[in-house]
């Protein structure tokens, strides 16, 4: 089979590493892709968004099978356009893909069929949803209702922090149209834990639980990023909560879509909080989450190809679907200064480094002009390594990045253990 997966990110580099591992997948294309995607697969140069070139290229070089990895085209119906072209898509349409897309759709829709979530209110109206707020007090979350590159969530510790906040989406438009309607919830509080699932609109299977890490530096202080790094699996998502979790969130959660007309094939990411009155949604996401997936796919013992093709199908009741026993751990490097200001474009040394017990997924790469690999983004690398136990999973991460180094890297120190 002739595959292109869409992205360019290291969760695209984990898929990509993975897929190639299918003996189904006789050609692997990336589009756009990165400098280490390229050492899997053949890049091709058209932007995740570009829903129509994506088609037209898909149709003229005859390929099989897609994968649609970001958020944004997901949303834009790609793989809608995909399918009325005749070419078999993995991921949400679009009206499914809207449980990310509208935070508000996504909290109406819990509400509606009684999942359990945060209390919230949704406004269209700035001096209502600081009314709100003001009536509420603080600590309080304010949520952009779009898509925001996973920036669009203030914890606001005081009532003038999440004022400004709301400011800055609804009056500042600090994320464009995404922040014209706001979402507004409670602040629960206890550890978090995320689990992907993969779906075929009616039937769901787990992935092994992960935790990530979103602020920039140790002791979980600093401003929130796409993630500084993940394990898996989580300590704290037991058996009882794992039943728990899917006779109260996942099971409902797709047979609501289901019911609403809105059957979802792909992968649905929860984002729950172990609340002391039990888990609750923080968030959907309809898509594989970074960098859960580099921690999370390294311990797939099964053919990925399979299982996105029983997804579609509809037949993922009947996949082979097997994990390694142990823990993975994902370590993000960095450029200095990310998430707010960085540069880039240095060259990175010590790749070959890492040896062959870690896997370095390529996140912000681009080759340069002498064949070295330079850095190209805020989120650089995702070192992942794999062991029998986290402590020791950790430890192989953080000894295969040892010499790995470019300009102004950072990392945190206390991944899986923050």
């Amino acid at each position: 089979m002739k595959v292109l997966v869409v992205g360019g990110g290291g969760r695209e580099h984990a898929i990509c590493w993975k897929l190639a591992q299918s003996p189904k997948v006789t050609k692997l294309y990336c589009a756009p892709g990165n400098a280490g995607i390229a050492q899997t697969a053949e890049c091709v140069p058209i932007k995740a968004t570009d829903v129509d070139e994506m088609v037209r290229w898909a149709k003229a070089n005859a390929i099989d099978f897609v994968m649609v990895a970001p958020d944004d085209p997901l949303a834009l119906g790609m793989v809608d356009a995909l399918e009325a072209a005749g070419i078999p898509a993995f991921g949400p349409r679009k009206n499914a893909a809207i449980i990310e897309a509208s935070k508000a759709f996504s909290k109406g829709l819990m509400k509606k069929y009684h999942i359990p979530t945060a209390k919230y209110e949704t406004f269209t109206e700035l001096e209502k949803a600081l009314a709100y707020i003001r009536a509420q007090g603080a600590p309080i979350v304010v949520k952009a209702d779009g898509l925001a590159l996973g920036k669009g969530v203030v914890v606001a510790a005081t009532v003038e922090e999440a004022e400004t906040a709301v400011r800055e989406m609804m009056e500042d438009k600090k994320f464009g149209a995404s922040g014209s309607t706001v979402v507004i919830e409670e602040c629960m509080t206890g550890p978090e834990v995320t689990v992907l699932a993969f779906c075929d609109g009616e039937h769901l299977v787990c992935m092994p639980s992960s935790q990530d890490h979103k602020r920039a530096y140790d002791g979980n202080q600093g401003p929130n990023t796409g993630g500084m790094g993940a394990f898996s699996p989580s300590p704290n998502y037991t058996p009882e909560v794992a039943e728990t979790c899917m006779r109260e969130i996942f099971l409902p959660t797709v047979a609501a879509l289901k019911a609403e007309g809105r059957p979802f094939q792909g992968v649905i990411y929860f984002g729950l909080m172990l609340t002391p009155k039990g888990p609750r949604v923080v968030e959907y996401n309809a898509r594989f989450g970074d960098p859960e997936t580099q921690a999370v796919l390294s311990l797939l013992d099964s053919d990925l190809m399979d299982i996105f093709q029983a997804c579609v199908d509809g037949t993922l009741d009947k996949a082979d679907i097997r994990w390694k026993s142990g823990a993975a751990c994902c370590l993000v490097l960095a450029s200095g200064g990310y998430p707010v200001k960085y540069q880039s474009g240095f060259p990175i040394s010590g790749l070959e480094g890492a040896g062959t017990s870690a896997v370095v997924f390529h996140a912000g790469t681009k080759a340069g002009e002498g064949g070295e690999i330079l850095t190209a983004g805020g989120r650089v690398l995702g070192v992942t390594a794999l062991g029998d136990t986290l402590e020791r999973a950790i430890a192989n991460a953080y000894a295969a990045a040892k010499p790995i180094s470019f300009q102004d890297m950072h990392f945190r120190t206390d991944i899986g253990r923050a």
